[in-house]
Parts: structure tokens; sequence; C-alpha cells
């Protein structure tokens, strides 16, 4: 890896550029750590079409499996996702939480979950008329979680 400082006089913000061939775990760690190192948001890269965008993971709501591919949503677009769930798992800090087989939310976002005790249960999101499933194994690890957090503990 290469590393190289240049030194602008007048720029009127900092500017950091990561190049590199392909995405991988490295370059995002990298990128999430400078972004909080100046308090800036840990962003995702994201695809729809052809356009890669970087979202902050505030603003995601969930990821969800749909076949081979991964898709996240926020409150009105949903984009493509490179990684695998499980990748994202380990990746994710601890507000997101696996929901089921196929997705995992982020417990910021949540505004209610309205339970279905023959088959899974429905999250729905602030702000928001997106909705996902949550599957009779993780419900009640969710709304220990969303409790706990509520509680602050």
């Amino acid at each position: 890896m290469k590393v190289k400082i240049e030194i602008e006089e007048g720029l009127a913000e900092e500017e950091i550029v990561i190049r590199c061939g392909r995405l991988n775990d490295l370059v995002v760690g990298i990128q999430n750590y400078i972004s909080e190192q100046g308090n800036g948001k840990r962003c995702l890269s994201l695809r729809s079409g052809e356009k890669t965008f970087f979202i902050p993971l505030e603003e995601i709501f969930f990821f969800e499996t749909e076949g081979r591919e991964l898709r996240a949503h926020t409150a009105n677009k949903m984009f493509s996702c490179d990684y695998k769930l499980y990748e994202l798992e380990e990746l994710l800090p601890g507000r997101f939480m696996r929901i089921s087989k196929s997705s995992i939310a982020n417990l910021d976002c949540v505004y209610s979950i309205t339970k279905n005790l023959a088959a899974s249960s429905i999250m729905e999101f602030r702000d928001s008329s997106k909705k996902t499933l949550v599957s009779r194994s993780y419900y009640k690890a969710v709304t220990e979680r969303l409790n706990a957090r509520k509680l602050g503990l």
C-alpha cells in the first residue's frame, strides 16, 4: 500500500482521497477510521444501477438478501451491496442486529414491531413506509435488545 500526502495551501477543507483497485474490508476500515477522526459519518459503499453511493450507516434501515443479491434499504431507496450478510454482521456497529436468516436491521431506526405468534413479526421504521420481517427465532432477542436500548442499559 502506498501512502502519499500532498500539501495544497488555500484549501477550504481537507480532502482525503483513497484510490484502490477494488473495495475490500481494509479500504472500508480505513475510510471509516478517517471519517470517525473528523467527526464524519461512517459510510458504506452501495450501488444503484451503474452509480456508486456512499451512504451513512445511520441512514440505512435494514439489509436483506433476495436470491443471491444483498440489498440495503434507506427511507426512500434501495441499493445493492457487494458484501455477504455474514460479512456485514462483523463490520457493522452494535446498533445493527440480525433479525432473521436473511436480514439485519438498524435498531436505532425501528418504530414498531407487530408480533405474530404463528409467523414472522413485522418491523416498521420511523419516517418511512418500509417494513421487514423478524423471524420467530430472533423475535425475543430483538425485543430484549430494543427494550435495553430504550432503558439505556
